[in-house]
């Protein structure tokens, strides 16, 4: 590897925010799971979570939609949302599901500062009830049209520039977040992949 990679490399797992996440429940269409990893990449999240209960567990990626940032990521797949919600809550402080409900809070009013992992549903039907259940809280994109959805990849990359914004804000990026054995492992895994 040469320095200068390995700067590049040492310079992008520096930003990278171990206490945010993304869980994907039985999103059928890997473009859209492909989307939400690239901008999962570039705000600095390093593991997504893909819960799998309804469909078959995904075998690749839509690599056009990602721009293969799925390489540059740690994937968790699970097919049970138990086990899945077990492993989240070692690790996240908070657990929030995009639902229109009721009890919803606007996504500005959540504290995304904190280790939280943000739950976004299947595109037709949206986040289970076993799922909501198992969260702290629903939360909404404020919209003020008559269609009153988004797609899942616009509303996560909308959902995650808002995390970006409060997170610069209070300074996360400017300290170095994963583990020491973590980051030299991913730097060593990633001197061995092509940047594209």
């Amino acid at each position: 590897m040469t320095p200068e990679r390995h700067d590049r490399l040492t310079q992008v797992l520096c930003k990278r925010q171990p206490d945010l996440t993304v869980v994907l429940e039985n999103v059928f269409d890997p473009h859209n799971i492909s989307a939400v990893m690239r901008t999962c990449d570039a705000v600095g999240i390093q593991d997504i979570y893909i819960l799998n209960t309804k469909i078959p567990p995904h075998k690749k990626w839509g690599a056009k939609s990602s721009s293969s940032a799925a390489k540059w990521l740690s994937i968790h797949q699970f097919t049970d949302a138990g086990e899945c919600f077990a492993e989240l809550r070692k690790r996240f402080k908070k657990i929030y599901t995009t639902h229109l409900s009721t009890d919803a809070v606007g996504l500005h009013e959540l504290n995304l500062t904190e280790p939280v992992a943000l739950v976004f549903g299947n595109e037709h039907s949206g986040v289970s009830d076993e799922i909501i259940g198992l969260a702290d809280g629903n939360f909404i994109i404020p919209q003020v049209g008559i269609i009153r959805s988004l797609n899942i990849s616009v509303a996560c990359a909308v959902t995650l520039y808002e995390a970006f914004r409060q997170k610069n804000l209070a300074g996360h990026y400017n300290s170095v977040k994963l583990e020491g054995e973590k980051l030299n492992q991913l730097r060593q895994d990633w001197g061995f992949l092509d940047e594209d």
